[in-house]
């Protein structure tokens, strides 16, 4: 077959860790090949990856995203665009279990809208759909024959489905509009420049900083690794010499174990295996093996160079040489990481020289000359953009406070929204004027002076509870915002299932069953309708508990006011455990239902004898029925045990209800009063 030479060729996501060493390669080898570049800069994007190649002529940099057909459309004509090298995806296995719909909008819903355009501009002579050697499933354990291009793809996890899912598309458009498409199936890949959620960055930069390296269950796992200039040099041969309609796996027949990678990460840095690798729970399925059969791609006179010493020493030396590359990846470095991906991500922009001009950056050693095209910033001294904007609903509430104060501590900047629930029109507008990167829902109606109110109230707490929380929701989502939404737990009660005592928690996927309360009805009610929204994270919130025992709305301060109290053990929320933990949870793009309280219960005698032994020796309380309370109240309450072992799971550190009040509450108070 004659070998193909390209024009203008547009690449993907290369920004990239695979993606810029496929665009460096090609730029410095083919002077005379135009390479647009098209990226949006998300998290794990990063401009400072193409400087090797930004005093060459023949780079362009577009940012944008492969969702926007407008976009995409409008470059291949104007560039004339007649190759494209797609690699722009949503590559961690981890963050497809937390947020698997953003990958099928990337990677599913992205890949059909340059196929569309592909199809409607009629240009197109090479179409080279990047895939994942995960798309095939896992391998048996004692296959001596990798998976060969022809094998059955069997996807096991989110992200590998969706890039099934995308090849099907690209097959489709093969076969039904002719095409020229060519799709790749790849090992693991390391080197340079990757974004350290991935195993061996995170590795490295652990053991630079004298951190354990976690691996998930017992680390038998086996993995094949390429280094990236073998791979880049692979996506050059296919670009060359492939042929239309096939496909070609890049693979290596050398394979390793997960704790072999980490005992020779150990090695490299003096540290002893038996003390610096630690195992952690497993995630939900993590292949055992994936083995390619690489005899195609070696036809094309493909073969890998690098030694796993070699390649293993000059990634580690770049880190090393590196460490702020990626700026604060603590997020990253977690054994199981949730990284915000939301449209445009967390923009990542260049610390070289920048000049502006009809509102585009370009990055040049010759400012006579366009290297790289960037429609953001409209200032030479703009300051770099914080990589969160907190939007916060409930600036007068209690929890609406306390978040403020807690992002003032963090320097996490915020501002509060302006606008009522109820009306859109004003959300927008918030959302327009902060351009939040997270919105946080403190907001609500509860009851003045307690839930009572809303027994006569009923129209004005729908209007807050429900619609204006689905209000917001759904404003959220328009804008592709997470949502972290301050729920309650107060939609249980203890039954025949989950008997008081027996420590038998409601878990998140329990239906609510307490119906005493117009508020726990509106709360329950909105709870089951965001569970249609992708971008929300609930979390239910029980008997809020703060170090201030002056606030009239902490539990505490309420039963030690009451002539009479019941006692009887619930869950409950220590808010200054667990309000930095709600921060926490949406720098790691958490969503769903979560039970936010402490692991336990405590009762409300247990509470009261800690006020006597650590605040007021004096005090003295007297308790009553619920056939008492009954009485004196107008809506019942709800007493439950809530089970935090999800929380618990995602936050090892979590402290058990009875330990975290003694060690936030009441110590802190006893060491006030005796100063």
């Amino acid at each position: 077959m004659a070998a193909y030479t390209p024009k203008n060729i547009l690449i993907t996501g290369a920004a990239g860790f695979i993606a810029s060493h496929v665009a460096n390669r090609l730029i410095r080898s083919y002077p005379e090949y135009k390479i647009v570049v098209l990226d949006k800069l998300d998290y794990c994007s990063n401009l400072k990856n193409l400087f090797p190649s930004r005093s060459f002529p023949n780079l362009k940099f577009v940012k944008g995203d492969i969702g926007s057909a407008d976009l995409v459309n409008y470059l291949l004509i104007t560039e004339s665009i007649d190759t494209i090298m797609h690699f722009a995806a949503q590559t961690h296995v981890d963050n497809s279990f937390g947020n698997s719909f953003e990958f099928t909008k990337n990677n599913i819903y992205g890949t059909h809208v340059l196929l569309e355009a592909c199809k409607v501009t009629g240009q197109i002579r090479r179409f080279i759909h990047v895939s994942t050697d995960e798309v095939y499933g896992e391998t048996d354990e004692d296959a001596v024959v990798g998976n060969h291009e022809a094998s059955q793809l069997l996807p096991t996890n989110p992200y590998s489905a969706t890039k099934a899912g995308a090849e099907m598309l690209v097959m489709a458009y093969g076969r039904s509009y002719g095409l020229p498409v060519i799709t790749t199936r790849g090992n693991n890949v390391y080197g340079p420049n990757q974004f350290p959620e991935k195993l061996i960055p995170k590795f490295i930069l652990l053991a630079m900083r004298g951190k354990p390296l976690p691996i998930h269950g017992d680390g038998s796992n086996v993995r094949s690794y390429l280094y990236c200039e073998d791979v880049a040099e692979a996506f050059e041969v296919i670009l060359h010499r492939g042929e239309v309609g096939h496909v070609y796996n890049i693979g290596t027949k050398k394979e390793r174990r997960v704790i072999d990678v980490a005992k020779d990460i150990c090695k490299l840095f003096s540290m002893d295996p038996k003390t610096s690798i630690q195992f952690v729970e497993n995630r939900p399925f993590n292949d055992q093996r994936y083995f390619l059969d690489d005899q195609k791609l070696t036809n094309l006179g493909w073969s890998e160079r690098t030694t796993w010493e070699e390649g293993l020493k000059k990634t580690m030396e770049w880190y090393i040489n590196n460490p702020d590359w990626w700026g604060d990846v603590s997020g990253a470095l977690l054994p199981h990481p949730r990284m915000l991906m939301m449209p445009g991500g967390l923009e990542r922009h260049s610390d070289g020289p920048e000049k502006c001009d009809s509102g585009s950056s370009e990055f040049s050693d010759n400012s006579n000359q366009t290297r790289m095209v960037v429609p953001v910033s409209k200032s030479t001294n703009s300051p770099r953009k914080p990589p969160f904007q907190f939007l916060i609903y409930g600036r007068t509430g209690w929890i609406g406070g306390l978040l403020g104060k807690l992002c003032d501590k963090q320097g996490i900047p915020y501002a509060y929204g302006k606008g009522r629930l109820e009306d859109r029109s004003q959300l927008l507008a918030d959302i327009q004027t902060v351009k939040p990167t997270h919105v946080f829902n403190a907001a609500g109606v509860t009851g003045r002076p307690n839930v009572d109110w809303c027994e006569s109230h009923k129209t004005e707490t729908i209007r807050t509870n429900v619609a204006g929380t689905l209000n917001l929701a759904d404003a959220c989502r328009e804008h592709g915002l997470l949502m972290m939404n301050f729920a309650t737990g107060c939609i249980f009660e203890y039954d025949a299932a989950h008997p008081e005592g027996s420590g038998i928690g409601f878990k998140e996927e329990d239906k609510p069953n307490f119906t005493g309360s117009f508020y726990s009805k509106t709360k329950a009610m909105v709870e089951e309708l965001l569970k249609e929204f992708d971008n929300v994270c609930t979390l239910r919130v029980r008997m809020p508990i703060s170090s201030d025992l002056s606030n009239p709305r902490n539990f505490i301060t309420k039963i030690s006011r009451y002539n009479k109290v019941v006692n009887i053990p619930n869950s409950m929320t220590i808010l200054d455990e667990l309000l930095p933990i709600s921060i926490e949870m949406a720098k790691r793009n958490l969503r769903g239902i979560w039970n936010f309280t402490n692991p336990g219960v405590v009762s409300h005698n247990e509470i009261l004898e800690m006020y006597k032994e650590y605040i007021d020796p004096d005090f003295k309380w007297a308790n009553f029925t619920l056939e008492e309370q009954a009485k004196v109240i107008v809506a019942p309450r709800s007493n439950n045990e809530m089970d935090a072992s999800k929380l618990k799971n995602e936050f090892p550190e979590l402290l058990p209800i009875k330990e975290s009040l003694i060690k936030y509450v009441f110590e802190p108070n006893k060491k006030s009063l005796a100063e």
